[in-house]
């Protein structure tokens, strides 16, 4: 294997190593420490043989993702590449205790919303800053499709930003639902913004993209149905807050409508039932998130993850074609 070579896959076997190799010693560890889910009346009733599961898991695919990106970091000093993952361990912070409140303190709701929004907010808030004072982040955006950027006003960008990064941590977070379902999509997402980074020629991208990828893959060994470990908030803010940072990094928050429709429609059944219910006291679908309802109609837990994330290929393929006039001028 040549040089640069190894430095282009070293992030994505470092973190599937560092993951596949700390899974299994967590797991037991959770299991000492009565780190289990605990399923709430409201989900799908045969989900209560799940209780018990080891969850926080993403501590897992965190560590490997942070090992990966220290070598990266080690390799090239760069402030970008340390604020995606500076970013999103404070989303795996928020979610990590979240998960502490739940389980250790035995309060099944953990943060409240506005908690968690605020202290998304602020990380949002601290990346902006940050990466604009240092000139690492400029109000510009790639139109999918055509090989045209747009300077949004500043104001309007902030907010935007502020929209993506919330929406998308609080996106992954309600398709964690099922096994293996949040992991699968990532891990295919992750690899379209490797791609896409190599296309825009953003090594810092390329290599995160590539070690949240091995992160994903690793974890999925222990996470697929039946699940040994679930990923938890943890987990789950952490990958929300690394697609959207790596999204905004390169200049493609409208990219995560196509890439990220599974994501985006998750959340969409939440707002349509809650929405509905409020207005006419009937329900759109048998129960949301989408995956839930797809249960409920005798789908089994890996026909819902497979088609969801064969899904997301198509559409990540035609997110590269939708990246694909403006790479060409790079």
């Amino acid at each position: 294997m040549t040089g640069s070579l190894w430095l282009s896959v070293m992030p994505l076997l470092v973190s599937f190593g560092v993951t596949a190799l700390i899974s299994p010693v967590l797991i037991p560890w959770l299991k000492r420490l009565k780190f289990g889910q605990e399923i709430l009346e409201i989900g799908p009733s045969w989900h209560k043989s799940k209780e018990g599961t080891p969850t926080m898991g993403g501590i897992a695919f965190i560590c490997g993702v942070l090992a990966a990106t220290i070598m990266a970091l080690l390799i090239r000093h760069s402030l970008p590449l340390l604020m995606i993952l500076v970013i999103s361990l404070g989303f795996g912070l928020i979610g990590f205790t979240d998960d502490y409140i739940k389980v250790v303190k035995k309060r099944n709701l953990g943060l409240t919303a506005r908690q968690k929004f605020l202290l998304q907010t602020i990380l949002a808030v601290i990346y902006v800053v940050v990466m604009a004072r240092t000139g690492n982040l400029d109000n510009h955006i790639i139109i999918p499709f055509v090989k045209k950027t747009v300077a949004m006003p500043w104001f309007l960008y902030v907010i935007l930003i502020l929209f993506v990064v919330t929406g998308t941590v609080n996106a992954v977070n309600l398709t964690d639902g099922i096994d293996g379902l949040a992991t699968s999509i990532t891990a295919v997402v992750s690899l379209f913004f490797a791609i896409a980074s190599v296309m825009l020629s953003d090594l810092n991208s390329m290599w995160y993209s590539l070690a949240v990828l091995g992160g994903c893959l690793a974890f999925l060994m222990f996470n697929a149905h039946p699940a040994k470990m679930f990923m938890g908030d943890t987990g789950s803010l952490f990958l929300g807050g690394s697609v959207s940072v790596l999204a905004l990094g390169l200049k493609m928050p409208l990219i995560l409508i196509i890439v990220g429709f599974v994501y985006l429609f998750e959340t969409l059944s939440v707002i349509i039932q809650v929405t509905s219910f409020k207005l006419t006291k009937k329900r759109v679908f048998k129960m949301t998130p989408i995956h839930h309802h797809f249960e409920m109609c005798g789908w089994k837990e890996n026909k819902i993850v497979g088609v969801f994330t064969a899904v997301t290929v198509i559409l990540c393929i035609i997110g590269i074609f939708a990246v694909l006039p403006y790479a060409i001028g790079v």
